[in-house]
C-alpha cells in the first residue's frame, strides 16, 4: 500500500463514532498546569512566582496569560477525542506532561480539522496538536497544487505513525491494499492525507473508476464504512487499530493490509513564533528525559510510535 506519510495533510485522522462523532466546537480541558509557589522562578501577573523549569523560556505574553491555546480535531482517538465534556486522549496527555515543564494550562479547543491551519494563521490559536502531519507543504504554506495559502507552519516533531486500511468486520470486500479498492467506493476526512492518497489512487485506478466520499469528520466516514456505503476508511495505524477494537465491542471494523508510510506528527506554531517553538522543543525533550512521555505512550497502547528526541520540522 502506498499513502503519502501519516495521518491528516492538505489544506487546511480512525476515529470512532462513539468517541465523538462530531466535535463540539468550543470544547474546553484545561491540562498541563504548572507548579505555582512564592519562592524563586519567574514573576506572574498575580505576583506569584513560578517555579516550572522552563517558565522563563517561553514568550511573555503566554507567560502573562498562563496559557497555550490549542487548536484541536477531538474526533480521533485515542489520539483526542471527547470524553464528557473533556477532551482527553494521547495529546492531551502529553500536552499536560509539557505544561508541567513550561508551568502553564495547554487549552484545548475543539474544531474541524481542515480549518486548524488558518486558526495559527491568525492568530486565533497559539498552536495547533491534532495529530498533525508534519510535511514540507504545511511547513511552507502550501495547497496540494503547490499555491501559497498561508504564511506556514513549524512543527515539534513528537510522535510517528504509520498509515493503514480500516474495513467492516469481516472485510466482504476482500480488501487487501489501495490496488483492491478500484472500482469501489471509500470514505474518508476532508482535508487530510488520507483524501490525498485515495486521489492519487483514483487516478491509478484510471477506468475502473474509484469513488471517493469525503466528510468533514472521521467519524462520518466511519458510519459509511459500517454501513456498507463505502469498502474502506484510511487512517493512521493507532487511530484505526482503537477504533478495530473498541467500535462496537470490537465487531464493527478490522484492520487490513499492511502498515506503511511512517510519518510524523508535529505540533505546529507560526512562524514568527520561534520563542514558543523552541520552548515546546524543550519541553518535549525533558519529558522524554523525565520519562513521563513514556508513561503516556504506554497509557495509550502507542510506545511504538516514541520518538527518541525532539525535531523541528523534521517532516517531508
Amino acid at each position: 500500500m502506498t499513502a503519502s506519510t501519516t495521518r491528516r495533510t492538505t489544506a487546511a485522522r480512525s476515529r470512532i463514532a462513539a468517541a465523538g462523532a462530531i466535535a463540539v466546537a468550543g470544547a474546553l480541558i484545561l491540562t498541563g498546569c504548572g507548579d505555582q509557589t512564592d519562592d524563586g522562578g519567574s514573576s506572574t501577573p498575580s505576583g506569584k512566582t513560578n517555579s516550572a523549569p522552563l517558565f522563563s523560556a517561553l514568550p511573555k505574553k503566554i507567560q502573562d496569560a498562563g496559557v497555550i491555546k490549542v487548536g484541536t480535531d477531538a474526533a480521533y482517538a485515542p489520539m483526542e477525542f471527547t470524553e464528557g465534556n473533556k477532551i482527553v486522549g494521547v495529546d492531551p496527555d502529553i500536552a499536560e506532561a509539557l505544561g508541567k515543564q513550561l508551568g502553564v494550562k495547554f487549552q484545548f479547543t475543539a474544531g474541524t480539522f481542515d480549518g486548524l491551519m488558518t486558526s495559527v494563521y491568525t492568530g486565533r490559536q497559539d498552536a495547533i496538536m491534532s495529530s498533525i502531519t508534519d510535511n514540507k507543504k504545511r511547513q511552507e504554506g502550501l495547497d496540494d497544487k503547490g499555491a501559497k495559502i498561508g504564511k506556514g507552519v513549524d512543527f515539534v516533531d513528537y510522535f510517528s505513525s504509520g498509515v493503514s486500511l480500516i474495513v467492516k468486520k469481516g472485510n466482504p470486500q476482500g480488501v487487501k491494499s489501495l490496488d483492491d479498492l478500484c472500482g469501489k467506493t471509500v470514505a474518508v476526512q476532508r482535508g487530510t492525507i488520507y483524501e490525498d492518497t485515495f486521489k492519487a489512487q483514483a487516478e491509478k485506478c484510471g477506468d475502473k473508476k474509484l469513488t471517493i466520499e469525503a466528510f468533514d469528520t472521521d467519524a462520518e466516514a466511519q458510519t459509511r464504512v459500517k454501513a456498507g456505503g463505502a469498502v474502506a476508511d484510511l487512517n493512521d495505524y493507532p487511530v484505526a487499530a482503537y477504533t478495530a477494537k473498541t467500535s462496537g465491542g470490537g465487531n464493527d471494523f478490522e484492520v487490513t493490509g499492511q502498515q506503511s508510510d511512517v510519518g510524523l506528527f508535529g505540533i505546529g506554531v507560526a512562524k514568527e513564533n520561534t520563542q514558543l517553538r523552541d520552548a515546546l522543543k524543550q519541553a518535549l525533550d525533558a519529558i522524554i528525559k523525565d520519562g513521563s512521555y513514556a508513561k503516556v505512550l504506554e497509557k495509550w497502547d502507542v510506545k511504538d510510535s516514541a520518538v527518541k528526541s525532539a525535531t523541528v520540522n523534521a517532516g517531508q
